[in-house]
Order: structure tokens, then C-alpha cells, then sequence
């Protein structure tokens, strides 16, 4: 058996040795490299392509293989069109640029109508691709000096650009300048650190609850945030699973867009003005990503706006009542204080109501109802049972001189939202 063993292993790792000296196609390198001396437009061998770890493993000159971010290469291609490929970026394989304004736009085309795909820092360094042919931006009535380039920033994106607001450069393998005009950038104050800093950040869920209008009142508090304080030096995260705060002892900026804070287990990435992501890692060591984003609606008035929602549909079930009745599931009295005796229900049981539930309990509006089923039902209504934990749902319509309700025993849900019936359901006609 050993021997067998020894046989598999020994074939599974000369198979994994041939698969790692295949060679895939051939790449162009488009940012320096300059830890292993290599520049960009040099043509490399590509042996295995990474989506898990986004990286490409290549092979050196002095045959060593290498790890490079798949944004720092081109595609690979068959060794008989990487020259035709190769000879694209060899014009400009040592030019970079210089941003010279805040918010410059990089585009998808290169037309200054096309849509953005980036905007640009001042001073932040590109690498430039190669020219192309587009209409020139124009101010006055006249066109401005410059070109279209394909360019490519330090994070992988890339995009078109014009040159008036761009000092190009060449760039030795360190990406030091290399003569031309000298290129001053003034030190600028960390504008992202100061919108961190500067904002309250909701879980991204509230953001889609409130513009689809279906509010879970159990996650959407106004508590449930996060905040750096830097008045009272103090960092919390409240989510409805995770209630952390610390002392701010500073932090470090690990990434252009990236800041680690200090002795907390949580690093903050930012993506835009009102989108940042924070990478939490639990007791455990577990590490989470949580969305945050910034909201401009009051919390507290959405929240209120919904309970009184659903106190008026509770309440309109109560007005047209109290008492209803149905001649197979006996008598059902809502009181305007959110209890409820049902009696006779036995039909229900245990296929909708449990065996160990008593006679009386609480209703509440809970639950909202997809906007294709409102022309049937008003919403649902959710019954908790003295004697059992679990919650009893049922669609329902009030009508003239009747309550109509539907068990959603088997109807579907996603999160807060009844979606779609139950493919087999009770219907119950109660009359008062």
C-alpha cells in the first residue's frame, strides 16, 4: 500500500512539474519592475495564470519564475503574434507622466465625451501605453494642445487620456526621471483620509433599503455605524452582529487608498466620497469585509415614518374589526394594543400553527410585501403564539366587512421581503 502511495505521489508531482513548464503564451510587461530588473516592454514567458491570487508566473532570462500582478502585463499570446503585440508599447515603454490637475479624467475612448473611467490625482504618476487617434478636447472654440494616450495606473486601471494637463516623462528602471523639464508636486493634504474621518458610515444594506422602500426595522438603526472620532480619539463599529470600540492611537497608510489603524483590528479601504470598505478581523482571526456607505436621508425620521406605517395598516385591521369570524377557523379579535385571541383553528394544526400554541398572543406589521402582490393582498400580517417561538405569517386583504388571509407557510421570502406565495397555501374568508 505504501509503495502505491509513493507511486501516486511521485506521478502527482511530476505532473504538477510539467503543468508549471508549459508555457501558456507570451506577455509584455507594461510597469517597471525594478526588484527584479525588469523593464516595462519587455516580452516575458507565461507559465500559469492566477485568478485566485490575480497573478501571473513567469519566467526570467536566467530561467527563474517569478510572481507579477496581472495588471502589469498584457494578455498572453502564441509566440507568433507577441512580436506584432511587443511592437505596440516599445514607443513609449519608458515614458511615464505626471498629473498636473486634481480630478483629471481618464476615459473609456478616446473622445472627451466618452464615459470616465477614472479620475486622475495631481500629481499622481502614470504609466503611458501608447498614442491613439481621437477628436482634441476643446475650450473657447478652439482645440487644446496634445494627444490622446492609453494609460495605466499604479492600481491596474486603464483608460484614455489627454496630454495638455500630463508632464511626460522618460523614466529610468527605478522610475526616476531621466532629463527633460522638471516636474514639481506640491505635498497635498490626504483629502481621503479627511472624508474617512469626516463621515458617518451606515452599512451599505440601508442605502438599498431605503431606495426600494422595504425598511427592516431590526437592521436599520441609527446606532448601527461606524465612526472615527478624532475629537474624542475613539473608533466604534456597531453592526446588528459585531459592537466593538476603541481608543484611536493613530494609523498607517499601507496602500495609496488603504490605512491600517493602530493596535485595531480593522483597515480601512477607501473606494470613493461615499463608499469605503472595512476589512474586520474577529477574535477568531477571521478576517470580513464590510461595506459602509454615506447616506444623506435622517435615519431617525425613516425609521419613525416606518413604524407609523405599520401601526396605521395594523390599526386599519383593527377598525374594520375587531372581531372576525370564519365558520371552519373560528374567531380572531385584534386589540389596538398589538395582542390577539384566535380560537377554533384547529384546521391549522400543526401544518400552519404549531400543536404547543396557546389561544392568544401578539400581531404585528413585520414583514413587506413585493410590489406584485399588492394588487391581490395589503401586506402580511405576522402572529407570535403564546406557548411557541416561532412566528406565524400570513398575506392578507381587508375588505368590506371581511378579512381575507393567506397562511405563507410555504411562500418565499428574501430578507424583509415576502417575494412570491407559497405554492401550497390556505385561504381563510373571516367576516365581522
Amino acid at each position: 500500500m505504501k509503495k502505491i502511495l509513493f507511486a501516486f505521489f511521485v506521478l502527482f508531482s511530476l505532473l504538477i512539474t510539467s503543468c508549471s513548464d508549459k508555457i501558456i503564451g507570451y506577455s509584455v510587461v507594461l510597469w517597471n519592475i525594478p526588484e527584479q530588473q525588469i523593464k516595462a516592454g519587455e516580452v516575458l514567458p507565461v507559465y500559469i495564470k492566477s485568478n485566485i491570487s490575480h497573478v501571473y508566473i513567469v519566467g526570467k532570462s536566467d530561467g527563474e519564475k517569478i510572481e507579477i500582478p496581472l495588471w502589469q502585463m498584457t494578455s498572453p499570446v502564441k509566440k507568433g503574434k507577441i512580436k506584432e503585440v511587443s511592437k505596440r508599447y516599445q514607443e513609449f515603454a519608458s515614458t511615464f507622466a505626471s498629473v498636473k490637475t486634481d480630478g483629471l479624467p481618464c476615459r473609456a475612448e478616446a473622445v472627451n465625451t466618452s464615459k470616465q473611467v477614472y479620475r486622475l490625482r495631481k500629481g499622481e504618476v502614470i504609466k503611458i501605453l501608447y498614442k491613439g487617434n481621437g477628436q482634441a478636447p476643446m475650450t473657447g472654440g478652439k482645440p487644446l494642445e496634445g494627444d490622446w494616450y492609453k494609460i495605466l495606473t499604479d492600481d491596474g486601471t486603464q483608460g484614455w487620456c489627454f496630454s495638455y494637463n500630463l508632464n511626460l516623462y522618460e523614466a529610468d528602471i527605478d522610475g526616476k526621471q531621466i532629463g527633460g523639464q522638471v516636474i514639481v508636486v506640491e505635498e497635498e493634504k490626504d483629502t481621503r483620509w479627511d472624508v474617512i474621518t469626516g463621515g458617518v458610515w451606515y452599512p451599505e444594506e440601508f442605502k438599498t433599503m431605503i431606495e426600494s422602500g422595504n425598511i427592516d426595522l431590526s437592521k436599520l438603526h441609527p446606532s448601527y455605524r461606524f465612526r472615527l472620532d478624532l475629537t474624542e480619539n475613539k473608533v466604534s463599529l456597531n453592526t446588528t452582529v459585531i459592537h466593538e470600540s476603541w481608543p484611536f492611537e493613530g494609523y498607517t497608510k499601507t496602500d495609496d487608498r488603504e490605512y491600517t489603524l493602530k493596535n485595531i483590528p480593522v483597515k480601512i479601504i477607501y473606494r470613493n466620497a461615499d463608499y469605503i470598505v472595512l476589512r474586520y478581523t474577529d477574535a477568531s482571526g477571521k478576517p470580513q469585509d464590510l461595506n459602509f456607505v454615506t447616506l444623506s436621508d435622517n435615519l431617525t425620521e425613516i425609521v419613525n415614518g416606518e413604524r407609523q406605517r405599520r401601526t396605521k395598516a395594523y390599526n386599519r385591521i383593527v377598525s374594520r374589526g375587531p372581531k372576525y369570524t370564519a365558520s371552519s377557523y373560528g374567531t380572531l379579535t385584534f386589540n389596538e394594543d398589538g395582542t390577539f385571541r384566535w380560537t377554533g383553528y384547529k384546521l391549522l394544526v400543526p401544518t400552519v400553527i404549531s400543536a404547543g400554541a396557546k389561544n392568544a398572543g401578539t400581531a404585528a406589521i413585520k414583514y413587506s410585501l413585493a410590489k406584485n402582490l399588492l394588487s391581490t393582498y395589503d401586506g402580511v400580517i405576522t402572529f407570535k403564539f403564546e406557548g411557541t417561538s416561532e412566528e406565524v405569517n400570513f398575506l392578507y386583504k381587508v375588505e368590506d366587512g371581511a378579512l381575507r388571509l393567506e397562511d405563507a407557510t410555504t411562500a418565499s421570502f428574501q430578507g424583509n421581503l415576502l417575494t412570491a406565495r407559497g405554492a401550497e397555501h390556505t385561504i381563510i374568508y373571516f367576516k365581522n
